[in-house]
């Protein structure tokens, strides 16, 4: 059961490995682009393309889907990168079902985990595979791994790895289970142990992706490549005639200051540079979109928009 490429590449190393996987469960083709044309998702064209069983429920409690899906005589659930299922469903197969997570559970439980890793400047995550209960990611631990988070590493980089360890982890968990090699580890266990607060990891929504321009330099430049390519930090522009333009900052680099100037200064050459100062340092825009526009590095950016100092940035 899954939806997006991160889940796509853990059904991909089952089928490598030849089991049986008698049923895909997936969304409903959705509307996308400019012609609302219905687009499948990645597991549903990598299900398809292996000639696999493929569902798409629109109501998960639907008697019609779950009885087909009882008619599967399914062994064992997967989840990777799906909706949060009700427990008829996650019950069905005979020895459960188990979900992938990208964190080091039980912190970042949420639907979010690596965003908010990289946002909250975190050096190493993971991924971990458990079986499923009530609240959500809170099911007895049966895997994991560690990662280390690079200090210049984007979402969309961490987000590509944790995508190739899931995988693996994935099928070491169905082997697993299947060879009966199981000890699972309750997360009211680990949490005994845990030495500060947990932290959680829940949806971002369009107000978070704000840039505040008089936090720590470091807090920017961690927001930055925690939501770097999607869905993006922003700010916005403010030119002399009270224009504004909203710019997403995809990739940026930062410098601390022992005598900083005014957070939200914004500062120029017109050709090359672009920086934004904030309360201990300056960060330097490499990477944005203007709204409506196409990705560009600063220079082709500067080229053709008159930015100038006495612009400001909110």
């Amino acid at each position: 059961m899954g939806t997006p490429e991160f889940a796509a590449a853990s059904l991909q190393q089952l089928i490598h490995e030849g089991l049986d996987i008698v049923g895909v469960i997936t969304s409903p083709d959705k509307p996308a682009g400019r012609g609302k044309k219905l687009k499948a998702s990645a597991v549903k064209l990598l299900a398809s393309s292996n000639g696999l069983k493929v569902l798409q429920p629109v109501n998960l409690k639907d008697p019609a889907f779950l009885e087909e899906y009882k008619s599967l005589n399914a062994n064992l659930g997967v989840v990777v990168a799906f909706r949060m299922l009700p427990e008829v469903v996650w019950t069905i197969p005979e020895f459960g079902t188990f979900n992938l997570h990208a964190s080091l559970l039980p912190n970042y439980r949420g639907a979010a985990p690596i965003n908010h890793a990289i946002m909250n400047g975190e050096t190493e995550t993971g991924v971990t595979t458990f079986f499923l209960k009530h609240e959500i990611d809170t099911g007895d631990i049966i895997f994991n791994e560690k990662i280390q988070i690079g200090k210049d590493e984007t979402f969309g980089e961490l987000h590509d790895r944790l995508m190739v360890s899931g995988a693996d982890l994935v099928l070491k968990t169905v082997s697993a289970v299947q060879n009966n090699a199981l000890s699972p580890v309750s997360q009211s266990e680990l949490m005994l142990f845990e030495q500060s607060n947990l932290k959680n990891a829940p949806k971002i929504y369009k107000e978070d992706c704000r840039i505040d321009w008089s936090a720590d330099v470091a807090v920017v430049y961690n927001k930055i490549r925690g939501l770097s390519p999607y869905p993006a930090a922003y700010t916005t522009l403010s030119d002399t005639k009270g224009n504004d333009y909203l710019i997403k900052i995809y990739k940026a680099d930062f410098s601390l200051s022992k005598h900083p100037e005014k957070p939200h200064l914004l500062q120029t050459d017109g050709k090359s540079t672009l920086s934004v100062s904030c309360n201990d340092g300056v960060i330097k825009i490499l990477e944005l979109q203007v709204s409506g526009k196409k990705r560009m590095d600063i220079r082709s950016f500067l080229n053709g928009f008159p930015l100038s100092n006495d612009w400001k940035v909110m």
